[in-house]
């Protein structure tokens, strides 16, 4: 089972990372460029909302039946964050990708009370960009790639 989930996990991981990419860098040049608002606009950021929420509950499954997961074992605390593996797959990533969803869902959410389109503009691309940056940071390349 584990295996299967973290197969679904790793893949879908590059679906997160293109969608959140795409988004960030719209919303960007929307607010750069001063552009208008359009729904493919608000197509792009709540695909972007979507895809992560799905990957933080995939990764939430995996966080339970993982084997690299120390936390439900016999592995004492001081030794998992001594080990940057270890800190990284039980500490970090978990950690980072949850402030990650939480920012991309603030922007979200944020934006959408914003009647024009530079505030709306900027509020994705501030939230958005945050979220990109600590999604970027903890992604475990070694074993990703």
């Amino acid at each position: 089972m584990y295996e299967a989930i973290q197969i679904v996990h790793s893949y879908w991981a590059y679906l997160v990372v293109l969608v959140v990419t795409l988004a960030t860098i719209n919303a960007l040049i929307g607010f750069l460029a001063k552009k208008e608002y359009s729904p493919k606009d608000f197509r792009i950021s709540l695909f972007a909302l979507i895809v992560t929420h799905l990957q933080l509950l995939i990764g939430i499954i995996i966080f339970f039946v993982s084997p690299k997961v120390m936390w439900f074992s016999d592995v004492a605390v001081g030794q998992i964050m001594k080990d940057p593996l270890l800190r990284l797959y039980n500490v970090e990533h978990p950690t980072v990708m949850i402030l990650t969803v939480v920012f991309i869902t603030m922007g979200y959410s944020k934006h959408k009370k914003k009647l024009t389109s530079t505030p709306k503009f900027k509020k994705l691309a501030i939230f958005y960009t945050l979220a990109w940056i600590l999604m970027l940071s903890r992604i475990p390349w070694s074993s990703w790639i």
